[in-house]
């Protein structure tokens, strides 16, 4: 099976011997694992844990300096898949890290909030961390060729890019459906924060309904008859998820920028019409405009993370109403 070539791939080559463990977060299925063994086998092989397995995730709980070593063996890189599923995970990495410091550690986790609470203070200077998104557009071309890639771009604007649909677009709609049902939160609903679960798949649709308008949270509590502090709540958690991002409006003491509503955005156009189970090609639909900025938007984060850019994005609305989309903040200065 062929697999396409990540950006990420360069960046994780490049700190492989860096004596950091390397965390990458994203999304289930955007394809953080096959790049990873990938990685790990070109470098002589690897002992994997799954954190999505019992019998693995009982190994690695609790587990001594010991048995670290007795598990180990004579493997120079543990891979830990799935990480944000094991207690205390981030003590265990931090044992491995600083009792045996021969041994290469890259993590991965589809949950920022999980993981942060985990490995953020026992890693405290032991690792680098980034995040891998589903398939970029000049991914994509590099894989495709510019001529292919434009010719099905209409495909790729409603189905999105997750790996999977890509490889199978006549099989697309069906992928999108359990991506949906299936992965897309899967590690969130077990979160003690969801206290209303069934808020969730309903916030979701209120925010596929409104890519490209400013969300105002006041109206989603009441449409949603929850309080305005579980909106904001709920969306964080979402984006702690790999679902949506936000975009701030731009304000530096500018009598003209009004806006403290937000915009909310999908990282896939593909799961946002799955949401919607909206399908429908381009010249059929009422929202080719929320599709393009969407996307747009997505792509750009994409090449910023992957960039490890330091500057803020927003979008701008005055009170005359005129608007740009997105802008970029980098020194001082807006792009």
């Amino acid at each position: 099976m062929k697999y396409i070539e990540r950006n990420l791939k360069i960046t994780l080559n490049n700190e492989w011997d860096s004596g950091k463990v390397l965390i990458i977060l994203g999304p289930r299925q955007v394809g953080k694992t096959t790049l990873i063994k990938g990685i790990c086998e070109k470098n002589g092989g690897f002992l994997f844990f799954n954190g999505d397995d019992y019998e693995d995730k009982m190994l690695l709980t609790d587990a001594s300096e010991n048995k670290l070593r007795l598990l180990i063996g004579n493997h120079k890189t543990v891979f830990v898949d799935e990480a944000q599923k094991i207690k205390d995970i981030g003590t265990t990495l931090k044992v491995i890290h600083d009792r045996i410091p021969d041994v290469r550690v890259i993590v991965s986790g589809s949950s920022a909030l999980d993981i942060a609470n985990s490995v953020n203070e026992p890693l405290t200077g032991r690792k680098w961390e980034h995040q891998l998104f589903p398939i970029s557009w000049n991914e994509l071309i590099k894989f495709q060729g510019y001529k292919e890639v434009r010719k099905n771009l209409n495909h790729h604007l409603v189905f999105g890019m997750y790996p999977e649909v890509l490889m199978n677009p006549f099989k697309a709609e069906d992928i999108l459906k359990e991506l949906a049902n299936s992965y897309l939160y899967k590690d969130l609903l077990q979160l003690d924060a969801i206290r209303k679960p069934e808020v969730i798949d309903k916030l979701l649709l209120a925010l596929a309904l409104q890519v490209g308008a400013e969300i105002n949270y006041n109206e989603l509590s009441n449409s949603l008859r929850i309080d305005r502090v579980t909106v904001e709540n709920y969306i964080s958690l979402l984006e702690k998820a790999f679902i949506v991002f936000r975009l701030h409006p731009f304000a530096k003491n500018v009598r003209n920028e009004i806006s403290t509503n937000r915009k909310v955005y999908f990282y896939d156009n593909g799961i946002r019409n799955a949401i919607l189970r909206n399908y429908l090609p381009l010249e059929n639909r009422q929202d080719v405009g929320a599709l393009w900025e969407n996307f747009l938007i997505a792509e750009k984060i994409k090449i910023r993370s992957y960039q490890k850019w330091n500057g803020r994005n927003y979008f701008w609305r005055t009170y005359a109403q005129q608007e740009i989309d997105y802008i970029e903040e980098s020194n001082g200065n807006l792009s």
